[in-house]
Order: structure tokens, then sequence, then C-alpha cells
């Protein structure tokens, strides 16, 4: 008997779960697209295997005995888990579930992922979504250990031609963001060695948009800032222009975010001689590994995203 009971099939133990629910070996057949001989006799041979009634026939429909009671109860909790399956199968195969996991360095994030998946969200809000913003070298690490199903970061200069899809995505502009009450605020056209002698506050040495500030300073011919604070962090940023007249390196992105409803800082951009370029970033995903239905249509989300900003 035991054996038996490890070994009923779906269709068997939906009907016990439509007879109990029912009460009409009729309506419990319909439910479960039988025809009702074929559920009377579905019945008869699982009454026969157990060695015990399932259900009283009574005039008024069909009560669970208390052998009844027990295989009703558990065969409801397996066909609602079996439904569940197929429902978040379902799901998953049409990108409408599942689970994503994503990083992006912070320009990225706010250009293209962040309203992507906003947008994913409205579509299938049943989908589970992680994102990481972190530095592009942080990214790839997690990429290549298999953290990410897909990230928007910069390669920098190794070869990953044959580990990773890469696609271009959008290059970056780098700005000079102060408070409104710097000395330099409203200085007009500035060059950077007219900036060289305040405190700044840019990524650490290597980071893509500390190379370009780096490159930059050079160009000019004059060196870089001794006076400064390294931080990647918005809020750090965010916090140190509110209380200090630091200058502060940013992405166009950010400086989008920041003087922008509904925060609109109190902050202003300096107006520099020459455009300060970063590296552009990519969209990385593995070339050896399959991506759940969910995280291929979030990808599609950021090409419309970015092909939208491009126009």
């Amino acid at each position: 008997m035991n054996l038996y009971l490890r070994s009923l099939r779906p269709v068997q133990l939906r009907l016990i779960t439509a007879i109990a629910r029912h009460g009409k070996l009729r309506l419990a057949a319909d439910a479960c697209a039988m025809t009702t001989p074929a559920a009377s006799r579905m019945l008869a041979d699982m009454e026969e295997q157990i060695g015990s009634e399932l259900f009283e026939r009574t005039p008024k429909g069909m009560v669970t005995t208390p052998a009844g009671q027990v295989l009703a109860r558990h065969a409801q909790k397996l066909v609602h888990d079996i439904d569940q399956m197929s429902l978040e199968f379902a799901s998953h195969l049409d990108g409408k579930g599942g689970a994503v996991r994503v990083g992006a360095v912070t320009g990225g994030a706010l250009a293209a992922l962040i309203p992507a998946i906003l947008e994913l969200k409205r579509q299938a809000p049943g989908v589970d979504v992680s994102l990481d913003v972190s530095s592009s070298s942080s990214l790839m690490w997690g990429l290549e250990r298999g953290d990410y199903d897909f990230t928007l970061s910069r390669v920098g200069p190794h070869d990953y031609s044959r580990d990773f899809d890469i696609q271009p995505a959008q290059d970056e502009v780098v700005l000079l963001m102060v408070r409104r009450d710097h000395p330099m605020a409203a200085a007009g056209q500035v060059t950077l060695a007219d900036l060289g002698d305040y405190l700044w506050t840019m990524q650490d040495r290597g980071a893509p948009i500390r190379h370009a500030l780096e490159i930059a300073f050079h160009e000019e011919g004059t060196d870089l800032p001794r006076n400064l604070i390294k931080t990647a962090s918005v809020v750090a940023i965010m916090a140190l222009l509110r209380e200090s007249d630091v200058i502060a390196v940013v992405t166009q992105e950010v400086a989008d975010l920041l003087l922008s409803p509904p925060y609109c800082a109190d902050l202003v951009l300096l107006d520099t001689l020459r455009p300060i370029t970063i590296e552009p970033y990519h969209i990385l995903r593995p070339r050896d590994r399959l991506m759940p239905a969910a995280a291929e249509r979030l990808v599609g989300l950021v090409r419309d995203r970015l092909r939208q900003r491009a126009n």
C-alpha cells in the first residue's frame, strides 16, 4: 500500500481533491476533464489498491471517510504545488517570472538599467530582480564567477572576447560639480589649472573616471590635485558637496539625477575649457551560459533605452 501511495499519479490526486471539494462524482469528473465512468473506475481502483473506502456514497453525495480525509488533505497540497510549478515554469519561459541578477556601473545603471528594470516590473511584477552598482573591475569578477546574468560595465585592458558577448552601450562624459556658493561656481569657463588648489573628490587610482581625469590634467600640462578624498559613493559625494567646497568628479547621468526634479540639489556644473570623456561601457554576457528568459527580456529593454538616448 505504501508503495502504491508513493506512486499515485497527478491525475489520481486531482480526482481525489475534486471529489472532496464537489461531493459529486460527475462534477469532479468534469473538473478533471474526464468522463464519469472513467472517474468511477479510477476511484474504485484506488480504493481496491489501498484496501479502504475513501468516500462514503450517500443520497446527498460523496463524503470523505477518515482515510479519505487524510488522502484528500495531502492530495490538495500536492495538486496545488503541481499547479504552481506549471504557472511558474510558464512564467519563466515567457520572461514573466523567475529571477534576474544584474550589475552596472553608476552611469549605466542610471541611464539605462534602472529605467529598464522599472519597465520590466511593470510588464512582469513577478520577476525577482537583484541589482548591484559597482566598479567595472568588481562587476567583471562577479560576471566571471557567475554572480550576474549580465552587466553594464567596462572591459578594461584584457581581451574578454572569447569569454563574453560584448555589445557597445554608451559613451560617458566626466563633469565637475560644486555647490552653488563655491568660489568658482560663477567663474565662467575654467581650466583644470584654475582648480588645482581646491579640495577634490574622485574615484581611486585605476578607476576609468579617475584615469580620464588624469589624462585631462596631463593634456593641460598640470598636476593632479593633491588635496583630494577618494570615493566612488554617490551618497558620500552628495554629503561632501553639501558640507564643503569640494569639487566632485561625476558622470553626466549622476549630474542629471542631482540637478533634476524631484531633487534639484543646490549644485552647479563648472564650465571646463575642454570636455573630459571616459571610455564607454558595454553590455557584457557570458558566452558559456544560457540566460533566463527574464534576463533576456531585461537585456532587450536595456537596448531599447540605449537606442532612445542615442536618438
